[in-house]
Order: C-alpha cells, then structure tokens, then sequence
C-alpha cells in the first residue's frame, strides 16, 4: 500500500519543502477541503507544499490522509457529511444586511434570541435571515422531513466605531516602568500613575502597553510576554501589594523591604528586571494577605467576579494549583489530569481547594487593579485610555493549552514561511486555533477570550492580525519551511471580534506589518480594523521604495516610529542598531554594508523632512522631527514609544536572540544607560519637548489622498 508520508523525511532539514515532489490530485482536493493550502509565495513565486506535511496537516485538524485509500475516503467522508447537514455549525452575519441560508424550500427556520424570544422566518421557495435581527448570540434552528440541525447565529456590527479626532499616546513595556514604589519591576500602580500623568498633564489620547497576559509557572521562567501561559488572566506578578484592601491588615513589611532591594537593584545597580524574584516576594506577600478576613462588601464583589468568570476561571484556578504540585508542564501530570473533563481532575480540585481558592483570589485581585487603572485614564481625559495587547497564542504546556486543548491542533506550532527577509521562516512555538472546532463551538472560546481582553482596555491590539484569516501551520519535528497555510473562516473571526469589541465599547488595532495576504488590509479596513504603520517601513514600494509622502499614508492606524522588536529611535539615529547586530553576530551582509544602507536612508529622511519644512537645512535628524512628520500624516492614533523620551538606545527585545540579550528585561533607561524612575521620566527635557511637537501639531493633518 502506498504512504503519503515519509516520517524520515517529514522531519529532515536535509529536504527543502520545494525540492519535494508536487502532491497528488486527490491530496490536495483534500486539503483544500479542510482549508489546507498546497502552496505558497516567499515572494519569488508559488512554492508547493510537500505532501508529507499536507499529512500531518490534515491529520492535527483530524483528517487521516495517509494513504491513497485514506485520502479517497476522507473526500467521499467530506462530501456525504457536507451534503447532509442542513445548516454549518455557526452562522455569521452582520447586522443590516438580508443574508441568504442555503436549506431546502420546506424546511422551517427559527432563531431564538439571545435576550429571549423567537423569530420564525416564513416558508418561501429561499430562506433569508432578516436584516433587523438583533447583534448577539443566537441559536438558528433549520427542520425539514423529521430533521432537525441547530447551529450558532452571531449577528455582528458592520463596522467598528473609530476614534473620534485624533489623539497621540504612549507605547510602553509595564514591566520596564519603575517607580519608587515599584518591587523591582513596573506594576498595575505604575500604570494607573502613568496614564493619570499623561493624560492630565500632558493630553495624551491613550497608553498602549505590552501583554500582561499570565506567564508560565517556575524559575527561571520565560520573560516573554508573547508566548504566556493564558491570555484569558492577567499575571499576579503585576500586582501593586499595597494597593490591596487587605494590606491595611497584614504585617509585609520585611517583604517590602525586600521589595525595595529589588528596585534599588535595577535603578541603581544597572541590575536586570528579574521577574523570578519579584514573584517569589509578591506571593508571599500576597499569602499573608490572603489570610486576612474579606469584609462582607468585598466578600460580594470577590464571589460576583467568580460567578461572572465561571468554568473559564475554575479551569485556571484549577491548572495553577496542579501545576504547584506536579510542574508547569500538563503533558508530564499523571494521565488522570491531562483533560479538564477527566474525573480525576474533579477530585484533585477538591484535595486542593485552598490552592484553587488562592489562585481565583489572585485573579480577582489582578481584575480589580487592571479595572482600576483604565479607570485612571479615563479619569484624567483620555478619549481612548488603556490599549491592551492580545498575544497571537499560548504556551504549549500551559493552562490555556490545558483548558482548551479541544478546540486547539495539537503536534502544532504557528510560525511564518520563508520569505526574502528570513530564508528559514519562523517557528514561534504555540498551538493554533483549529477552525473546525471553533466552528463547532460557535466561537464561544474565541469570543470569551476577547471578552476578558477588552473587559478593562479602551482598544484592543490584536497581534498578527493577519492571523484571523491564515496561519503558518508548523508539524512537530519539522523546520518552520516545512509548514502550510490553514485558513480561518474571516467573515467569521472579523464577525465575532466586532460584536465583542462593540459590547465592550473598544476601538480595534490590528499588528499588521510583514507580509499580508493581499486583500487582509482592505477587508480590515472596511471592518474599521485600524492598521499599524512604522515609519520606516512606509514606502512606495512599488515605485522604486521612494518614502511616502505624508498625504499618501492611510488614516486608519497606528502611526509610531518602533515597536518591542525594531530598535529604539535613538540607535536608528546613531546606527547602534547596526553595531549591536553585528557584535551579536546577527548581520546577514558585511558591517561596512550595512552601516552604508542605514546612513543612506537616514539621509533620505533628513532630504524629506527639510522638503516638509520639518528640519532646518543642513540639520541633523532628530526625534522630535521624526514625530512631526507622523503628527503631519492622516493617521488616526500617533504612538510615542516612551523611552524615546529619555533617548534610550536599546531595543526591548531583540528577534533572533535567547541568552545573547537580557530580552524583556530592560527598565527604561537614558542615553547613556542609566535606568530612570516614572518621576524623572516625566521631569525629562526630552518628553517635554516631545509634547511640544505633537501639541504643535495636533491640528495638523494632511488628508489622506482619494486613493488610499
């Protein structure tokens, strides 16, 4: 019998993806069928997929198609269960707009809603869903002939609202943002004092910050904040103890001793953010708290939050308290607890119920000071407030790959193909989506995430965005060029964020830099999707790379000048970036290369901000130029990286690099190094004058060109 796969060559670097030959017919109708992708384009034409990976492909989502045999029985399976259903297990519509159902002219169509009641639409030779349903939640009920198919109905806004007028903000890192009452890294407190500084002082629009999504347990851990554990909880590690009723009630002081050691270390030691350590003395902090009697006011806002928050927080509660007893790692725990649903983890739970308890204590704690400081910004005038970063996935061994592993494809890693800037493409190391089990599960799992990530934000970052309509699937063992496309349903994914994002009443940015699908900015721009546009990056590509003009850059983004993993805007400035690359052995072309195409281009911009009026003849590139120039775009949302205040010339995080570069472990420091408190961050020369270009310029908008 003939195989499709080849397990000593679906692993192997040795063999390219393109040097393997093309897969047959019947394989590829098959993928095509689950949304599987045959091929793709690094930017020099189509690239087949090889088939051993259109295999292991099909077989996370389910599909056995390692024969001939299995793949013609998996198209004929395909068929039969497509031509018998008679509706898909989630429909998704939008608000406004007659949409058609595909189901037989006598069958009997019903959609019960969520606030209560029941439409039943009229038999007629076709069925079309009316455009008055309400936005929300609905079941559709298709019967004919003793049949009956139930299915989700999400009725979606058409467009989501966009901020009204333009505003500029700051970008930060939170754990990079110290104050004088900060243990060793920035905390909840910090941010609320950030943004009530920012917003009352200074008229910033909004704070756009990192994820503060939950890490993974144990020491060291990861410091990464795109690869958490679950992005469904925030981490305690950013909790600000004193802020904490039940401080008042408990003696902590040696720890925040202890605390200030830390602080003290990284302000005045050049030490490093050690995340490790500042948990290890926040959780024993917080057990003492813990142990102080609720009164009965805080007793009803803690048991409101675990009702509203249900299985989603028990299940993490749950998987915190195992992990203290048998690792970070799910897939090591005794078999019984591999799955939320198996008995064993029912009694288990309840041997551990004081650890349970603690965790969903943190978790409302963690709640309560997030809602706290959006409320902060709200306070002092921000008309956007908190910007929340939602990470593109989870760690595979953590508490979401736990809770959700029936609707994520397991032996599964999301990444990027090769492309002309990353010959090797890109492995990122977490579990996807799987369409057809979000599907199935009429998106609750997807909604309830961005749900719990808009709850305290005024907008919501979504991280590779381009991921809602196509993901790099990498099988285990395989290197990032041995991977596939898998589609998402768009319509769906789009739909399900927009009524979420509209219940919450939160603008949308979406992280779109890099390669994307043409087409992805236009659909999420009609859906009122802002982009992100990097000013380097915002060129006329196709007219030679000229730099773009201001009226020509697009209204709705994000306009900044760096992001975590570009260099700061002070290295751009003073070519460290390059120097940095170089000693660290990152540099793809000779030094003397480089440094000439990064003093050329640094002399375009100074040829184009003099053209602008924004820089004096003969003068040298500066910050504040630079943000004149995104201030004189259409763009909606300008960014302001902060330590670009202070001129710090390092990178946050630095792609490509593991224990060669303290990543993600960086307080904001000044030009020449030295870390800097909040205080004398907001004392600083250089932020004044910041604020005083993009004041100057708050008016000034160039309108953006008909054709974008």
């Amino acid at each position: 019998m003939a195989a499709y796969l080849d397990p000593d060559q679906a692993g192997s670097e040795q063999v390219p993806a393109e040097d393997n030959p093309p897969a047959p017919p019947e394989l590829v109708a098959l993928a095509h069928a689950h949304g599987v992708d045959s091929s793709y384009d690094p930017g020099s034409g189509p690239v087949p997929v090889a088939p051993a990976v259109l295999v292991a492909v099909l077989a996370a989502l389910g599909v056995d198609a390692s024969t001939p045999e299995a793949v013609r029985a998996g198209l004929e399976r395909h068929r039969a269960e497509t031509a018998a259903r008679l509706l898909p297990p989630t429909v998704v519509v939008r608000a406004g707009r007659r949409t058609a159902l595909d189901v037989p002219a006598d069958a009997q169509v019903t959609v019960e809603l969520e606030q209560g009641g029941e439409w039943t639409l009229p038999r007629s030779h076709s069925h079309w869903l009316p455009a008055d349903l309400p936005l929300g939640r609905h079941t559709l009920t298709a019967a004919v002939g003793g049949r009956t198919s139930r299915a989700a109905l999400i009725v979606a806004p058409q467009r989501l609202p966009e901020p009204e007028g333009r505003s500029w903000g700051f970008l930060a890192q939170l754990y990079s943002v110290l104050s004088e009452r900060s243990w060793g890294m920035g905390d909840l407190g910090d941010l609320a004092e950030l943004a009530s500084w920012a917003g009352n002082e200074l008229g910033a629009g909004f704070l756009q910050i990192n994820p503060l999504h939950s890490g993974m347990p144990g020491a060291p851990s990861d410091p990464s904040p795109y690869r958490p554990s679950s992005r469904r909880f925030a981490d305690p590690v950013h909790l600000r103890v004193e802020a904490v009723p039940e401080h008042a009630y408990a003696d902590v002081s040696e720890l925040t001793r202890r605390g200030a050691q830390l602080r003290d270390e990284v302000l005045k030691h050049d030490g490093l953010i050690d995340r490790d350590a500042v948990w290890a003395l926040k959780r024993e902090a917080l057990e003492e708290l813990h142990r102080v009697p609720r009164g009965v006011g805080r007793e009803a806002a803690y048991r409101a939050f675990v009702e509203r928050e249900g299985d989603w927080l028990e299940q993490y509660a749950t998987w915190c308290a195992l992990a203290e007893r048998h690792g970070a790692d799910w897939h090591a725990w005794p078999k019984g607890l591999r799955h939320p649903a198996d008995p064993h983890v029912a009694a288990a739970r309840a041997e551990s119920a004081d650890r349970v308890e603690f965790h969903r204590w943190l978790a409302w704690l963690v709640d309560e000071q997030l809602g706290g400081a959006q409320h902060a910004a709200e306070d002092a005038g921000m008309p956007v407030g908190l910007i929340h970063d939602l990470a593109v996935g989870v760690h595979p061994a953590g508490a979401d790959a736990w809770a959700l592993q029936d609707v994520l494809a397991r032996g599964i890693s999301v990444g990027a193909p090769p492309d002309a800037f990353n010959a090797h493409g890109q492995d990122w190391g977490l579990p996807p989506w799987r369409p057809d089990a979000l599907a199935a599960a009429g998106y609750a799992p997807y909604a309830e995430l961005l749900r719990s990530a808009a709850r305290h934000a005024g907008a919501l970052r979504i991280d590779h965005v381009m991921g809602l309509f196509r993901l790099w699937w990498v099988p285990d063992g395989n290197p990032p060029t041995h991977g596939a496309y898998v589609r998402y349903d768009a319509e769906a994914m789009l739909g399900v964020l927009a009524l979420e994002a509209h219940r919450a009443s939160a603008y949308v940015i979406g992280e779109d830099l890099g390669t994307v699908e043409k087409g992805v900015r236009e659909q999420l721009t009609e859906r009122g999707v802002l982009g992100t546009s990097v000013l380097w990056f915002e060129r006329d590509w196709q007219d030679g790379g000229e730099i773009l003009p201001p009226e020509r850059w697009r209204s709705g983004c994000l306009a900044t000048l760096t992001t975590h993993d570009l260099p700061s805007t002070a290295a751009r400035l003073s070519g460290e970036h390059v120097e940095l690359r170089h000693r660290l052995g990152l540099l793809a072309r000779a030094l003397g290369e480089e440094q000439a195409d990064a003093a050329t281009e640094l002399a375009e911009w100074r040829t184009e901000l003099t053209r602008l009026g924004l820089l004096a003849a003969g003068e040298q590139l500066t910050p504040e130029a630079l943000y004149a120039f995104l201030r004189a775009t259409p763009a909606e949302l300008v960014g302001v990286w902060l330590p670009d205040t202070v001129g710090d010339p390092r990178p946050q995080n630095l792609p490509g690099t593991w224990d060669q570069y303290p990543n993600w472990r960086l307080p904001v420091a000044d030009r020449g190094g030295t870390p800097v408190t909040l205080d004398q961050l907001a004392a600083a020369p250089g932020t004044r004058r910041l604020v005083e270009v993009l004041a100057q310029h708050a008016g000034r908008r160039t309108p953006a060109s008909e054709a974008r």
